[in-house]
């Protein structure tokens, strides 16, 4: 059992009186059957992440799972843009813009909890501000944000990233263990985390407050206003 048996008491109490409507995960994983696969889809934790995923589906009768075959089901996958396994994906086909790559367990578990209960109740925390510039995007924009299960300030990044997906159809966005990517984390120079990529050309590092987040999202897409320039430019000096 990899959700202990206080917090499944928690987590069963919290489901209950949060959810309101059905949330779908899917997983992407690998065969089990003892194929041999290609050593660049090995999948260490792809195991646990099923069963992690299954505990907490068995939780509540709002969550369903479903578990896919990254290379059997290779179409399936590439609609949905899922480049790496094990994938978690929150809202499933309906809501494919949120996943997270690799095992969500440790600090994380808690962003994928709470990505849970935004889908169910269709909100987030998001603030007045953000979410209506968001709605005004006209630019695609990815947001991968690099963490560790050990991580504490970690599950603050992908939760406003994961949120900022929920919010506007135009931002997909990824939480990526970067333990278990060390190519990902070497291509982006992750020396510590949260360190939050956006569209290959802005990065940060830290859990940033929502506004700077925002700024920086907008200025990857290369849409800030005059004002939200000004205010980059000094976030960027200080």
């Amino acid at each position: 059992m990899l959700i202990q048996q206080r917090d499944r008491d928690l987590l069963i109490r919290l489901f209950a009186g949060k959810l309101v409507t059905p949330v779908r995960l899917m997983v992407f994983t690998q065969n089990q059957t003892g194929l041999t696969l290609p050593l660049h889809v090995t999948c260490q934790w792809c195991r646990d992440t099923v069963a992690l995923t299954q505990e907490l589906a068995g939780l509540s009768d709002k969550i369903s799972l479903e578990v896919h075959d990254f290379l059997t089901e290779k179409d399936l996958a590439d609609s949905l843009g899922i480049a790496r396994i094990p994938a978690v994906v929150p809202g499933g086909v309906d809501r494919p813009r949120i996943r997270f790559y690799g095992i969500p367990a440790g600090y994380e578990f808690t962003a994928l909890v709470e990505d849970i209960v935004d889908l169910s109740t269709g909100t987030t925390g998001l603030s007045a501000k953000t979410k209506e510039r968001l709605r005004r995007l006209t630019a695609d924009v990815h947001i991968q944000v690099f963490g560790t299960p050990t991580c504490p300030y970690c599950p603050r990044a992908v939760r406003i990233a994961h949120q900022m997906a929920m919010e506007s159809s135009r931002v997909r966005a990824d939480a990526v263990d970067a333990t278990e990517f060390p190519h990902l984390a070497q291509k982006y120079q992750v020396m510590g985390v949260p360190k939050v990529v956006i569209n290959e050309t802005t990065a940060f590092e830290g859990a940033l407050p929502e506004s700077a987040f925002l700024l920086n999202v907008l200025s990857a897409a290369g849409e800030l206003l005059p004002e939200e320039k000004a205010q980059f430019d000094a976030l960027r000096r200080s």
